[in-house]
Parts: structure tokens; sequence; C-alpha cells
């Protein structure tokens, strides 16, 4: 078998270095459907393996196990349009949404104590979709669109959501923990750079050589730890819990998949859930003086 880079059989443009146990064409991440050995493409899955099994148990599967559809890219653009739909209210409406939804521990507004810390859990959430300097929401939604359609192909709608917003959950939750309390943050970021340790995850798995994203993940920690503004805690967190999400999602054995990866994402948030709990008790409490 010839291990060079190709273009995919239904994708030419697509580069691989993988191909079909059976036919031995090559395949990209969107075409690789798990096979007992290797991956098949979807031509040889579609004509039957042979055994007996029901046509769902021979449908074409992602690399993770999710399954093919017709748009790819169908919940990158979901996500996309939902922080570009909601930049939008925050340019009509102004401070007033921000206050209501951005990420910050405790801290007091409108004469009354708000936060995290005091029982706003939702805003460890919208923060991930809220934006409002133009430019920061034109280099997070560059990069969704760039990164995000490859490895929704791979994983599948599914996991690559959940990937997503564990992601975003696991900046925040770490920028609740470490950042000052009074500290506003907002931004895709967090999920953007699980995307990022994610896309390494997947390349390691499929043995694509590894240097270019490397480099660009070194470029943006450089970024994060030298440009003014920037939440770096967002940034390492989601890094952290979406490389840790897609090792469980690509590695785990394809006798019990769904079983690991559903572990690996409850067991992610139920230490997501942990830290918020215990910095919350550790927050020392606000004095709010009437009028």
């Amino acid at each position: 078998m010839n291990d060079q880079a190709v273009g995919c059989y239904r994708h030419p443009d697509r580069e691989t270095g993988i191909r079909c146990t059976r036919c031995e064409r090559p395949i990209c991440p969107e075409c690789m459907v798990s096979a007992s050995v290797g991956f098949q493409c979807p031509a040889c899955v579609a004509g039957g393996s042979g055994t007996g099994h029901s046509p769902r148990a021979t449908a074409p599967r992602t690399l993770a196990g999710g399954t093919h559809t017709a748009d790819p890219r169908l919940v990158t653009k979901v996500l996309l349009g939902l922080n570009v739909a909601l930049w939008i209210a925050v340019m009509a409406t102004g401070d007033s949404l921000l206050d209501d939804l951005e990420l910050f521990g405790r801290a007091v507004l409108g004469g009354e104590a708000q936060g995290v810390a005091e029982g706003q859990w939702y805003r460890l959430l919208t923060s991930m979709f809220l934006h409002q300097a133009p430019m920061h929401i034109a280099f997070n939604m560059l990069s969704l669109w760039w990164i995000g359609p490859p490895l929704e192909a791979a994983l599948g709608r599914a996991r690559y959501l959940a990937l997503y917003l564990l992601s975003g959950l696991g900046g925040a939750a770490l920028t609740f923990v470490v950042a000052d309390p009074r500290q506003p943050s907002l931004g895709a970021s967090g999920a953007i750079f699980g995307l990022l340790g994610a896309t390494a995850v997947l390349m390691r798995r499929l043995n694509y050589d590894m240097r270019p994203v490397v480099a660009l993940l070194v470029l943006n920690l450089i970024f994060t730890f030298t440009w003014s503004n920037i939440a770096w805690e967002a940034h390492i967190g989601g890094l952290v819990v979406g490389t840790a999400v897609a090792y469980g999602m690509v590695h785990a054995p394809q006798e019990k998949r769904t079983l690991v990866q559903g572990l690996t994402c409850g067991l992610t948030l139920l230490v997501i859930v942990a830290a918020v709990v215990v910095r919350t008790a550790t927050l020392p409490a606000l004095t709010v003086f009437p009028g």
C-alpha cells in the first residue's frame, strides 16, 4: 500500500495518506468509514459487508462513529450564525445586553450582586457566543469556518457540537476559577482553541504531517500571552478540554465507542461543574449598599 499523500477519490483537492482497506482507493476524513481493520470508503460499505448485518450496521460512518451527512458544514454554519446574530444584537442594544450575558464571577451591577457565583451559570454558555469588537468576531468566525468543517466531517454532527460546547465551557470555567471575579470575559476563543487542539489530535490519529497545526498552535499561544486584553484562561481551558475530548472520541475502541465517548464527555462536564462549585464556595460575599 502506498501511503504517499494523494487526492481523495471523492474529493481530489483533499490530500490524504489513508486508503480503503478493501479497494485501496485514497479517502479523506469525510469519506473514512471505520472498519474492524482500518477504514473503508463509502462505496465499498454501500456494497455490503457480506456478513449478513443489517443495512444500518454497514451504513457509512465517520472516523469517530458519526453518520455521514449531505452537508458536513451544517453545525458550523449554525454556530457561526448564532455568533453573528448575537453580535448584531449587541451592536443594536448596547452595553445592556453585554451586562446580561458576559462572563464574570461576582460583581455589583445595577445595585445588586450578579455573576456566576450568584447562580447565573448561564453566563458560562452565553459568553461563548458574545462579541463586541468587529475584529474580535471577524477573527473568531474566520477561524471557526476554517477549522470547523473538517472536524465536523470527521466526527459527525453530534460529536462535533459536543466538542465545541465543552471546549467553550472549559475555557469559561478556567476563566471563572483563575481570573478576577469582577473582570468580564466574552468570545468564542475558548471553543476555537478547543477545535484547534482537536485538529491536532485528529491529524496525529491519521498520521498526517503535524508541523502545520503545531506551528499554528504555537503562533496562537504567542498571541495569547503577548497581546493585551486577551483572556488567556479561556484559550488554555478550551485547548485542554478540546484536546482531551477529541482524544477520547477518535481513540475510543470501536466495540465500545459510544460508551467511551459518552463517558469522556460526561466526565469532562462533571469536572467543569465541580470547578465552578468549588470556586463559588471560595469567593467572598459582596456587600451591596442600597440606593
